[in-house]
């Protein structure tokens, strides 16, 4: 038997470099350069690019599927395992330490956008793959690493690529938390649009955010508002609020600016949404009107709680907990009024329909209508599949912990998937920093998950059957 993790320490220079390597690339969506060449911005596309020429490079098979996903191939045999991956990564945001596409590393830890979510796990994958062919290991299984580039956007990457080639037998997707998820959360798109009343003079702008999948961490209103009438008033908030701000202007208008901290949308109660904290402020020196709708449906609907109780959307299930709501972009202008668009990762068991009715009853009392923009269904794999029963076992003689089953509201590749699960690389206790200023990833768990990922490769591809082994 092969020591898996004896090859990974091997290579962990090699490994860091290329991690650091793929960070370098900041590979965040960009709709304004996107081009046919390019479907999602010219970084999106240098990264995939580059990790596909690795893959040449070393020797394996190697497609690329307009620009938008490729895959990286070995084995041989009529079944495929597919991990899958994505390159892409959400905007660096403010506040960082270290320069977030550096791949800085410090304390046992390389610092980086993506360091954690996905393009760690991803070079994990790719190195365990290299360290299989490299073993000459024999495989009864082809292998893919399928490599997306709009995971943080809406999957169009991964769309196009099953439009036009074969789904996996199994796969797993390393871009989540350890042991093993087998149940993902709904995750649909809401859109709050707020009806139509006389301008009143207060709000002038207001935004806030800029991805539905994140806790918008700054918020901006211009109102029309001496600065004089609320700068105290002002001084006196940021006094009961961590995260600061600022206000400048004169005695026609003034611009306010709150901070908050951003978290991913799975679980809002890990950050401060800075929408709901700068409503907080407006809504105390705003008068009834269009203005005072808006602040004060951000405040019911979204500040009080995240679990969607005032809009009639709240449900539990035993398998994946509460669904969650993140207004992740809030706006406002006078002539158009305020929208809000949420992210809703919704229980496996949601009665969907129901609940979206009940939410539109429920809004015939406020001045707001809302919209189902999108919506991808919940995932689920049995607990009893051999498939699951095979990740538990390695997960377990390569941690000494049990592999328990887990839910979560993110969306990973795994629910594209006809048989998957998201499959670290997280490891319980560990802060998840996803999405965050100053993300990282802990080198011995990088170089723990790449054993892991090794050895489920080098098992999943040669048992006849999922589960099977000697």
């Amino acid at each position: 038997m092969v020591n898996w993790k004896e090859k990974v320490l091997e290579r962990e220079e090699q490994l860091l470099d290329d991690l650091k390597q793929l960070i370098s690339i900041p590979s965040v969506l960009d709709e304004s350069l996107a081009t046919g060449e390019a479907p999602f911005g010219p970084e999106p596309k240098r990264a995939l690019d580059w990790l596909l020429e690795e893959g040449r490079k070393a020797g394996f098979s190697v497609k690329n599927i307009d620009n938008m996903a490729g895959h990286i191939e070995m084995g041989e045999g009529d079944e495929l395992l597919g991990i899958l991956c994505h390159v892409d990564v959400v905007p660096a945001g403010g506040n960082w330490t270290y320069g977030p596409f550096d791949g800085t590393v410090k304390d046992g830890k390389l610092f980086g956008r993506g360091a954690i979510d996905d393009k760690g796990p991803t070079i994990a994958a790719w190195h365990a793959m290299k360290l299989v062919k490299e073993a000459g290991i024999p495989l009864n299984k082809r292998v893919r690493l399928i490599i997306g580039t709009d995971e943080e956007s809406g999957f169009r990457c991964v769309r196009r690529y099953f439009e036009k080639e074969e789904m996996p037998t199994i796969g797993f997707a390393p871009d989540a938390d350890f042991p093993i998820i087998n149940a993902e959360k709904g995750i649909a798109s809401l859109v709050f649009t707020q009806n139509m009343r006389i301008q009143d003079g207060q709000l002038l702008a207001f935004e806030s955010g800029s991805r539905t999948n994140m806790v918008p961490d700054q918020a901006r209103a211009v109102i029309g508002i001496g600065i004089s009438k609320i700068k105290d008033q002002f001084a006196s908030f940021l006094d009961t609020h961590d995260y600061g701000g600022s206000i400048v202007g004169d005695e026609n208008g003034t611009t306010v600016l709150i901070n908050g901290k951003s978290a991913h949308a799975m679980e809002p109660n890990n950050g401060v949404n800075a929408a709901y904290v700068l409503a907080t402020f407006l809504n105390r020196i705003f008068e009834d009107g269009q203005s005072k709708d808006f602040t004060q449906f951000i405040i019911d609907a979204f500040g009080n709680e995240t679990r969607g109780s005032y809009l009639g959307l709240a449900f539990n299930d035993h398998i994946s907990g509460d669904t969650t709501l993140n207004a992740g972009i809030v706006s406002f202008t006078p002539e158009q009024g305020g929208q809000v668009h949420v992210s809703m990762r919704y229980s496996v068991t949601y009665p969907f329909e129901e609940k979206i009715a009940t939410c539109n009853d429920r809004l015939k009392d406020t001045a707001f209508t809302m919209e189902v923009k999108s919506n991808s269904k919940p995932h689920h794999v049995d607990a009893n599949d051999p498939f699951i029963k095979t990740l538990q076992e390695i997960y377990t003689s390569y941690t000494g912990e049990e592999a328990e089953l887990l839910a979560i509201g993110g969306g990973t590749y795994a629910r594209v998937l006809q048989k998957g699960v998201a499959f670290g690389m997280l490891f319980p206790g560990r802060d998840d920093v996803a999405h965050q200023a100053d993300e990282y990833v802990y080198i011995e768990d990088l170089l723990k998950a790449t054993a892991i990922y090794t050895e489920a490769i080098s098992r999943l591809a040669t048992n006849k059957e999922e589960g099977e082994h000697e």
